[in-house]
């Protein structure tokens, strides 16, 4: 159930002689001119930040329940306007279907176009401020209670869109959560985030309902999976069926969802959604929650054969946005999958536990570039295998060299852990260089991890030393940052010794970054 969305690209451009050889007190190399983020808007986030200032002033309504509401929502990502599985737009997830049209209401309480509320984050914030604005009119908020952010608990649920009360609640909680832990996003303004803080929400009426999976409501836990939650999809989007003994299952298909959790469960509860998946995982803890039985046919893999001999499993997320793939989303998920495959004699290959995308006649992408097949299926056998795989941070100790001419900075939300190396490019190859332990002469796929920033350079030469010689592959470091990059596959030599660098000898411009890099036996 995915569409594949374009990343916008950074449009400001930083001349090699412009760069100041300095660090900020951030920690972040400073930029010249308004490339860097924070020169754009006020503050961290930039234009982001300042349409959430506009909006919540203009509408009066409490600046970072906007805010974490459209974290929970999309972490920020608006996805170059793309819809979402469920026909939700932008950052703040404006909706358009039969169910909830929250873009439409968006448009008549603003007078913004309809184009301008799905592609504009700052025409998106506007209208989803405008629409909550409305909620709390209809329920008779005053001035005085519109301040107390705890009082707009009922309206965030009505936001989602659910009919159904224990799937309101969740969605609300979940923002409620987002506001009590706050968070940090990378987002095409730059970095945006908010410190958590205490909160204390008026359910209203939704204080009665049982959290989903709660083991005092009798019979919402899955018969089939016992740590889920049992919310059984609309009739009309699956077909009843007895299997093991109407079809064999033979796959297990992976999802991503191209929505939320909250959202997905309410979108499979609506009869014109269409489609279907027996279970859905969570991001941030990996809650598993169950919609179709086992022995009941999905629609979710648009192939009727592989319905019929599979289980899909959806995941929380956005193909291109790799912050949605936790690990204990993976952790709960792989033990899902290695249950199914026991219980049903499903082979644990990835002949079949596989992509959406591996589906014959898919024309969708999911799970996408970003999911990490080696470490799931680790998971699941208990093994590494044919898939050995290592990472190696900048900061991983006796892995990483670099000499005095780079500098360190923590600046970008989009790094591998706690921080990354940055130099100027030179007619020099200085390179930072990465040792791996390779344990078998053989092909190993590279990725590499760095932050984006238009700042940062167009062409940085990463250098793989290969049985054959050095071969060296240049990428374009002001784009698709935050996530594993594929260099390629390559045959590697057996031992212990620099196998990555990042040089600094190259034409492009901007600041080379060298942050974490990743093999993999395949």
């Amino acid at each position: 159930m995915t569409v594949r969305f374009t990343r916008r690209r950074a449009s400001h451009l930083l001349g090699g002689t412009l760069i100041l050889a300095m660090v900020g007190l951030s920690g972040q190399p400073a930029l010249a001119g308004a490339s860097a983020p924070e020169a754009k808007g006020n503050g961290p986030g930039g234009a982001l930040a300042a349409a959430f200032d506009s909006a919540a002033k203009r509408y009066d309504v409490p600046r970072d329940l906007l805010a974490a509401l459209g974290y929970a929502e999309t972490h920020l990502d608006g996805h170059a306007g793309e819809p979402s599985a469920s026909g939700g737009y932008g950052v703040m997830h404006l909706a358009s279907n039969p169910k909830l049209r929250t873009l439409d209401e968006a448009a008549t309480l603003t007078g913004l176009s309809i184009s301008a509320l799905r592609s504009r984050d700052s025409a998106n914030i506007t209208g989803a401020a405008a629409v909550l604005r409305s909620y709390a009119d209809a329920a008779g908020l005053t001035r005085a209670q519109r301040a107390d952010i705890n009082r707009w608990y009922p309206l965030v649920a009505k936001y989602g869109g659910s009919s159904q009360p224990a799937t309101a609640r969740l969605y609300a909680d979940t923002v409620y959560d987002t506001l009590a832990t706050g968070f940090t996003a990378q987002t095409a303004a730059g970095p945006f985030g908010l410190a958590g803080r205490s909160v204390a929400p008026q359910r209203g009426e939704l204080a009665a309902v049982a959290p989903l999976g709660a083991q005092a409501d009798v019979g919402i836990l899955s018969t089939d999976y016992g740590p889920a939650a049992w919310v059984p999809a609309n009739s009309a989007n699956y077909t009843a069926s007895s299997r093991e003994s109407s079809y064999p299952i033979n796959y297990i298909v992976i999802h991503t969802m191209q929505g939320t959790y909250a959202g997905s469960i309410s979108w499979f509860q609506n009869a014109a959604a269409g489609t279907s998946a027996h279970y859905l995982l969570r991001s941030s803890d990996g809650a598993v929650t169950q919609m179709v039985r086992d022995k009941d046919i999905a629609w979710h893999a648009g192939n009727w054969t592989y319905n019929t001999q599979s289980i899909g499993i959806e995941h929380e997320g956005y193909i291109n946005n790799a912050s949605w793939y936790t690990d204990a989303m993976y952790r709960s998920s792989a033990a899902l999958t290695k249950y199914l495959c026991e219980k049903y004699g499903i082979p644990k290959t990835r002949s079949n536990i596989i992509g959406h995308n591996q589906v014959p006649g898919a024309t969708h992408t999911d799970p996408g570039p970003n999911w990490n097949w080696t470490y799931y299926m680790q998971l699941i056998t208990g093994s590494t295998g044919g898939g050995w795989s290592t990472t190696v941070d900048n900061t991983t100790s006796g892995r990483f060299t670099a000499s005095g001419n780079w500098g360190t900075s923590s600046y970008s939300a989009q790094r591998q852990g706690t921080d990354y190396r940055f130099a100027d490019p030179v007619a020099a190859s200085d390179a930072a260089w990465y040792k791996v332990n390779i344990p078998e002469t053989g092909n190993y796929r590279v990725d590499v991890w760095y932050p984006a920033d238009a700042g940062y350079n167009d062409s940085t030469p990463y250098v793989v030393v290969t049985t054959s010689g050095n071969q060296t592959v240049h990428v374009n470091q002001r784009a698709n940052g935050g996530q594993w990059r594929s260099l390629g596959t390559f045959n590697l030599a057996a031992g212990d010794a620099n196998k990555v660098g990042v040089s600094r000898w190259t034409n492009g411009t901007g600041y080379v970054i060298a942050d974490a890099i990743r093999v993999t036996r395949v």
